[in-house]
Formats: structure tokens, C-alpha cells, sequence
């Protein structure tokens, strides 16, 4: 457990082992409330009576969902245990939390749309996820929805960050052992960094709990500006040569040169305008973010083959 002084609220943000949990601790706000951070292994949302042990001994003001499964392409094969998180989870939470009287937010994904729009999605448009993930997760935010009004369930995209697995990441490990690397640039969607997405539901929770302002409700938080996997891998390496390190050639290809288990959605960029209309907050640019995280993760590879 991590944060300020007593008096201020708690909130319990479950799935804390994650990329986007792992970085509540040093995210902007979180001195103004007291953290209280579970992994799986400390509460597994498929459990409900471990939920409800939960709240009864936390006591917080707010639950955050953090926990989710993300095997995109495992979940093809794997949807009993992906519908079990994705949903039943979700839904355990959402009836611990009206229980409780506490509110819910709740962490959604870009896969619920199917990407056949051509402008950026807005939280009203009908969804039509393509694959199990996508639909585990669209089946998550209708049990939320059903079981405590009041929720804030925030839809994001193309996740990366210092912690866990993330394109970034895979990049970076693919940059150091081959020359040429064939990336896909025919999907479209909005690269966003987990920090950022911390930072932006403790100040949803700032608003709600401490200020009484905002709203509950659906609502897009996404890294400012889109572009496709191959120009988030060419900016991934730009940023890595300034950094001194090695750039592969980089070979633009087809969705259908890469096939996977899962759809994806091609186009799946979000209108985050709602967030930063009732929460007064914008997303940062993601080439910002992306540069800082380059930074760090370079630094902790640099540290890590020096001892």
C-alpha cells in the first residue's frame, strides 16, 4: 500500500501487477490518495467472495479494474478463461461495488469496434468486436453497466509502456537480433502509453471523489494522433538511434502478409473530445510519451547488461 495521509480516500486498484496498474504508484495525483495495489495473486476477480473480503477489509472510495486478459490471439483458444476475466470478473466487481456504494472504473479497449469506420469512434457508436478478446471485453463493459450505475468504464488503445509486454517492447528485442523486420501498416489506431492512462483515471477519481465534478459513463482516452504499427515501429527506432542504438530496415506489410489468430480492427482510432470535455484533461501526443518511456527503457537495459 502506497500513498498520502489518512484522511485521504483509497482506492483499490485491482490487476495492480499490469502495465497500466504498475504505474498508479508514480503517476501524477497519486499523493492525494491512499493506494492500495492487488495483483492477481493477492485477489483474482474471478473469485467473488474474495471480492467482497476485499472491500469489507479495504473500505475503499473507489475500486479501479485494472485486471484484465489481453492474449489477444490466445484468447481464440482460450475463451472460457478469457470470458471468466473479461466479464464474469468485471461483472463480480461491478456487484461488489454496488454492494459496497462505491463507484467503479473500469478499463476497456478499442477491439470492442470492428474498424470499419472511416473517422475516429465516439463513444456511442455501435460496437461489433471481431474476435473473443474483443468480445469478452464489449460482454465486460455491458455487466458493468448493468450492475452499478455508477461507473466510469474508459476505452483505450494500443497499450505500451516500461512494464510487461508491449509492442515497444517487442520491437526493441527484434531491433537487437535482426536486420530487417516486416510490420504491418494497414491498421490504423492510437498508441498510448500506460502511464498516461494511470495518471488520467486518478484524475477521473480526483474529479468524482475530491471535487464532486465530472461524470460517470463511457468514455475514449487514447494518445494524441494516430498512426499504424509500422509508423509507431519507425518512430520506436528513430528514437532509439538518438539514443545510440542500432536501426533495422523496416518493410511495410499487409494485415494478410502477418496472419493471427484474432481480428483486428484496420481503423480503430478513438475521439477522446467527451474525456476532455467533462474531465478537463487531454491526452498527451503519443510520440511525447513514447520519447520519455524510450528513455527509460534504455536506461534500464543499459543498467541491467552493466551488472
Amino acid at each position: 500500500m502506497t500513498g498520502g495521509k489518512a484522511t485521504h480516500p483509497t482506492l483499490l486498484v485491482v490487476g495492480a501487477g499490469g502495465q497500466i496498474g504498475r504505474e498508479f504508484p508514480r503517476a501524477p495525483g497519486a499523493s492525494r490518495f491512499v493506494l492500495s495495489l492487488l495483483d492477481r495473486r493477492a485477489l483474482d476477480i474471478r473469485e467473488q467472495n474474495a471480492i467482497a473480503a476485499a472491500l469489507e477489509r479495504i473500505r475503499p472510495a473507489a475500486v479501479i479494474n485494472a485486471a484484465a486478459y489481453t492474449a489477444v490471439d490466445r484468447a481464440e483458444a482460450d475463451e472460457v478463461t478469457c470470458f471468466a476475466v473479461n466479464r464474469d470478473g468485471a461483472r463480480n466487481l461491478a456487484l461488489a461495488c454496488a454492494a459496497f456504494g462505491v463507484p467503479l472504473i473500469h478499463i476497456s479497449t478499442d477491439y470492442v469496434f470492428d474498424g470499419r469506420k472511416l473517422g475516429a469512434y465516439v463513444e456511442d457508436d455501435p460496437i461489433a468486436p471481431l474476435g473473443i478478446y474483443g468480445r469478452s471485453k464489449a460482454e465486460g463493459e455491458m455487466a458493468v453497466r448493468a450492475e452499478v450505475p455508477q461507473h466510469v468504464i474508459l476505452r483505450t488503445a494500443w497499450i505500451f509502456g516500461v512494464h510487461g509486454k508491449n509492442f515497444v517492447k517487442t520491437m526493441l528485442h527484434l531491433g537487437a537480433e535482426h536486420n530487417v523486420i516486416r510490420v504491418v501498416d494497414d491498421q490504423r489506431g492510437c498508441p498510448t502509453a500506460a502511464g498516461d492512462i494511470a495518471a488520467a483515471i486518478l484524475h477521473i477519481a480526483r474529479r468524482l471523489l475530491l471535487e464532486g465534478t465530472g461524470s460517470y459513463g463511457t468514455f475514449h482516452f487514447a494518445g494524441q494522433g494516430a498512426t499504424t504499427w509500422f509508423g509507431f515501429a519507425e518512430a520506436i527506432f528513430d528514437l532509439a538511434a538518438r539514443f545510440g542504438q542500432s536501426k533495422p530496415k523496416l518493410v511495410p506489410i499487409l494485415t494478410s502478409d502477418y496472419p493471427t489468430p484474432a481480428r483486428r480492427p484496420s481503423h480503430s482510432v478513438l475521439d477522446c473530445a467527451a474525456f476532455t470535455t467533462t474531465f478537463g484533461l487531454s491526452p498527451p501526443l503519443w510520440r511525447d510519451s513514447l520519447e520519455a518511456i524510450m528513455g527509460e527503457l534504455i536506461s534500464m537495459n543499459e543498467a541491467a547488461r552493466a551488472r
